[in-house]
C-alpha cells in the first residue's frame, strides 16, 4: 500500500510540473513579444483578421521576423488595427503588402509581409497596402453556387 501511495504522489508531482511548464509557455505567448530585444513597431489596418491574435507570427518569405503585439478596432472606419514588433535588422519596405494568412484549414493565422519598394518604413510607421483574411466557408459557398448556376444555364440551352 505504501508503494501505491508513493507512485500516486510521484505521478501527481509530474502532472503539476507539466501544468506549470504549460502555464509558463502560455504566459510567454500571451505577452505578444514584449520581450523581443531590439524590436521596432509597425502598424497595419485590415478589413478582416479572422484568427489573428496577440502573439501570432509575422513572417517574410515564410521566416518569422516578428510577432503581433496588439489588435484593436479603429473607431473611425471600423477596420482592425494591428500593431506588430519586427526584429531589429529586418527592414520592411515602403510599398510592402501585409496579408493575413493561415497555415491550412486548422493552422493559426499570421501576418505575411511581401516586400516591395525602395525605402524602409521607419519605426512607428504603417504598412498601407493590406489584404485581410479570406473566409473559406463564404468562398466555398460562392464557388458552389457559381458552378451550380452555370450547370443549370447549360441545361436550359
Amino acid at each position: 500500500m505504501f508503494k501505491e501511495e508513493t507512485a500516486e504522489l510521484v505521478l501527481g508531482a509530474i502532472v503539476l510540473a507539466v501544468a506549470a511548464l504549460f502555464f509558463v509557455f502560455a504566459a510567454g505567448q500571451a505577452r505578444g513579444g514584449e520581450g523581443r530585444a531590439g524590436a521596432y513597431e509597425l502598424t497595419a489596418q485590415f478589413g478582416r483578421i479572422d484568427g489573428l491574435n496577440v502573439g501570432s507570427d509575422v513572417r517574410i518569405s515564410g521566416v518569422k521576423v516578428g510577432v503581433v503585439r496588439n489588435v484593436s478596432l479603429n473607431p473611425d472606419d471600423y477596420r482592425a488595427r494591428v500593431t506588430f514588433a519586427i526584429d531589429q535588422g529586418v527592414d520592411v519596405l515602403d510599398e510592402a503588402t501585409a496579408k493575413v494568412s493561415s497555415d491550412g484549414l486548422l493552422g493559426g493565422a499570421y501576418v505575411s509581409i511581401e516586400q516591395n519598394g525602395l525605402e524602409p518604413i521607419p519605426a512607428g510607421g504603417e504598412i498601407i497596402n493590406t489584404q485581410g483574411s479570406v473566409d473559406l466557408l463564404t468562398l466555398l459557398a460562392s464557388a458552389a453556387s457559381g458552378s451550380g448556376g452555370n450547370a443549370n444555364a447549360e441545361e436550359a440551352e
